[in-house]
């Protein structure tokens, strides 16, 4: 691309937007000479490289201070405050550029701005404050940036914030700023670097709040700056390492810093360490080595990218470029790979969910995926059968979440995240969710408890919802929509909940969607209220903090009735029998001191009732054929840990808390 016209695109941000999401080799926009004024945004692709022709004549410069950015309503919630911003857009390589932001430069003094989000209703900007160069957001893992300048008068200048899985390689780059203008959080080396300070309090900063592991290397960097600047503070948990850096006569004596506004002592205690660093003119006390003082450190000549990234970013050395640029790149690493990740990635359907079965094959991810099974099934991409059904797509969500956390391989956070939006997305509007979607033929669009189905995604939701281990990384825009929806969730679990003449009492294993009322599904699935269903959702009532008054009264309206129901003196037996078709029978048999339940329970009588798949109601067990009396469970324990220790437990730290019998 060129600004003359001689290039494919006018501008950068069109040369971007022209590529695909995601890619499997690096994809490279090569900017000739200029000055392009513009902000540029990347946002959920990968394998881009912004290759410039050179450091110093290749300028990418924009003017905006971050607060009048963030105090404007519309754009208060916009995260491309920097001249060159990324999210969700891992293994992205930056190359022979200048990027500025030039607001401090520009600005004649402080100016006061309407501010809604502000107490006061107003902020202040001055010339220095925040006005960053570069903003890397969540998602944005294995940055690699060579011979760049990045630029400002103001705080944050280079600010590549994913403290939980952001890796950053920095080599032989100019950086300059005011406070905290290298500001990395997670894992962050950069080596052969100049710094140039305009600030007294710090220029360097570190957030590894995201890991005890989380740490910023500094090797064979220079500083200079303003007369009596200071090298670099904290607020939060952090690591340093300098090696071999080297520093100007007129910095302050001052060691890198608590700042007084952060946010306490670091559970992890102080960890800042210096191995080969000098300053013109002589050395202060604390610039000499300490690095033996380090948990687990090598030797200094032992630091370098692949020490610091680990197993984020083992393979430190060169990527293939895609056939269609014929360059060569430095500085990526294959992908971390998990082969049952990459399994589920195939069985992800494009609306985000999967599917338990194809063609009546139940998807097994411990099975090899064989060349022509893997075309088939990712041909049938956009076949409408996901479903949450039998652990289908909860169960994908967790692990891929789980295989992000332990790779750092951004494929998997996506599947992930798509997988929780295709749960977000097939939410009835009363907050049930249905069986299947986008399928809704015959009782897949109803309300399903059926197996715990609904009540497994609310649990997945509200661990997203909370930040919850696995979850913590993942995109945070999906944390108010996952709050909402467990919101919308417990709402429709309270007006699912049966009345019987007036009195509460459990769930259906399925409710219709519209009506709320029980509703049938399989002809040995009949509008019942359901023994087992109903344990899964009180279990997950118990789960909320600062239960309502009406979550109370469900809880113990249904502890209450699973105590009327229960059959006690009676156990639910297995046992071989020669005389039936399957060799084996399953029985209700007197058992004393046993206590058992049924599966289903009539409506309007509360008896236990087994249907087989004839769909008649009947009064025993064997009274149903051998198939559905082996195969399918009408009688067991269910309810039984929730009334001797979930719900007492329960019940006494909410008596405790609020001083009143629940």
């Amino acid at each position: 691309m060129a600004l003359d016209g001689s290039g494919d695109f006018p501008t950068i941000q069109a040369a971007v937007n022209s590529l695909p999401a995601s890619a499997t080799q690096q994809r490279v926009i090569r900017i000739k000479k200029g000055t392009y004024k513009e902000k540029v945004f990347i946002d959920g692709k990968d394998h881009i490289t912004l290759q410039g022709e050179s450091e110093k004549g290749v300028i990418l410069t924009f003017s905006q201070a971050n607060a009048i950015f963030r105090c404007d309503p519309a754009t208060a919630n916009d995260w491309t405050i920097a001249t060159l911003s990324l999210r969700n857009s891992p293994d992205v390589t930056l190359e022979k550029l200048t990027v500025m932001n030039t607001y401090g430069a520009e600005a004649t003094g402080p100016v006061t701005i309407d501010c809604p989000s502000d107490p006061t209703g107003k902020k202040v900007i001055k010339k220095s404050d925040h006005q960053m160069a570069l903003y890397t957001g969540k998602g944005t893992t294995r940055l690699t940036v060579k011979n760049c300048t990045f630029r400002t008068l103001g705080n944050d200048t280079v600010s590549p914030w994913d403290a939980e899985a952001g890796v950053y390689y920095f080599k032989d780059c100019t950086m300059e700023g005011s406070v905290d203008f290298y500001c990395p959080r997670g894992w962050a080396y950069a080596e052969n670097c100049r710094f140039i300070c305009h600030n007294m309090n710090a220029a360097i900063w570190h957030d590894g709040s995201g890991s005890k592991d989380a740490k910023t290397v500094l090797k064979n960097c220079t500083f200079e700056g303003d007369d009596n600047f200071k090298l670099g503070r904290y607020h939060t948990e952090s690591q340093f390492y300098l090696i071999d850096c080297q520093f100007p006569r007129n910095m302050a004596d001052a060691d890198i810093y608590a700042a007084q506004s952060g946010k306490g002592a670091p559970q992890w205690g102080r960890r800042v360490y210096y191995a080969g660093c000098h300053r013109q003119g002589g050395d202060y006390a604390w610039h000499r080595d300490n690095l033996n003082t380090a948990e687990n450190a090598p030797k200094a000549k032992q630091i370098n990218a692949a020490w610091t990234f680990g197993e984020r970013w083992k393979q430190f050395g060169t990527a293939s470029v895609s056939a269609s640029h014929n360059l060569k790149m430095g500085g990526l690493m294959a992908e971390v790979i998990d082969t049952t990740a990459e399994k589920m990635l195939v069985y992800q359907r494009s609306i985000g969910g999967w599917p338990k079965a194809v063609k009546e094959k139940k998807v097994d991810y411990k099975l090899p995926l064989t060349a022509a099974v893997k075309a088939a099934t990712l041909a049938d991409a956009g076949r409408p059968d996901a479903t949450i059904d039998n652990n289908a797509t909860t169960r994908e969500i967790e692990y891929l979440a789980k295989a992000y956390k332990a790779t750092g391989n951004a494929a998997y956070r996506a599947g992930a995240e798509k997988g929780i939006r295709y749960l977000l997305k097939m939410q009835h509007k009363n907050g049930g969710f249905p069986q299947f979607y986008p399928d809704s033929s015959s009782y897949r669009a109803q309300i399903t408890y059926n197996d715990n189905a609904m009540v497994r995604v609310l649990n997945l939701l509200k661990a997203v919802a909370e930040k919850q281990a696995d979850y913590a990384a993942l995109d945070p825009s999906l944390v108010p929509a996952a709050k909402l929806a467990v919101d919308k969730g417990v709402s429709c679990i309270l007006k699912t909940q049966y009345v019987q003449r007036g009195k509460l009492t459990a769930w259906c294993a399925q409710h219709d969607r519209k009506t709320l009322l029980p509703c049938k599904a399989r002809a040995f699935e009949l509008a019942s209220l359901s023994g087992m269903e109903s344990v899964g959702i009180v279990e997950f009532l118990l789960t909320l903090d600062n239960p309502s008054p009406e979550v109370r009264k469900s809880i113990a309206a249904a502890i209450v009735w699973f105590q009327e129901v229960k059959l006690e003196g009676f156990a639910a037996k297995d046992i071989t029998d020669a005389t039936q078709p399957s060799g084996r029978d399953r029985v209700i048999v007197p058992e004393a001191g046993s206590v058992i339940w049924a599966r289903f329970y009539d409506l309007e009588t509360n008896k236990p009732i087994y249907v087989g798949r004839d769909g008649v109601k009947r009064a025993a067990l064997s009274e149903i054929e051998n198939e559905r009396r082996a195969g399918y469970v009408y009688a067991s324990t269910w309810p039984q840990k929730l009334l001797t220790k979930d719900y007492p437990k329960w019940q006494q730290k909410w008596e405790k808390k609020e001083g009143s019998k629940i």
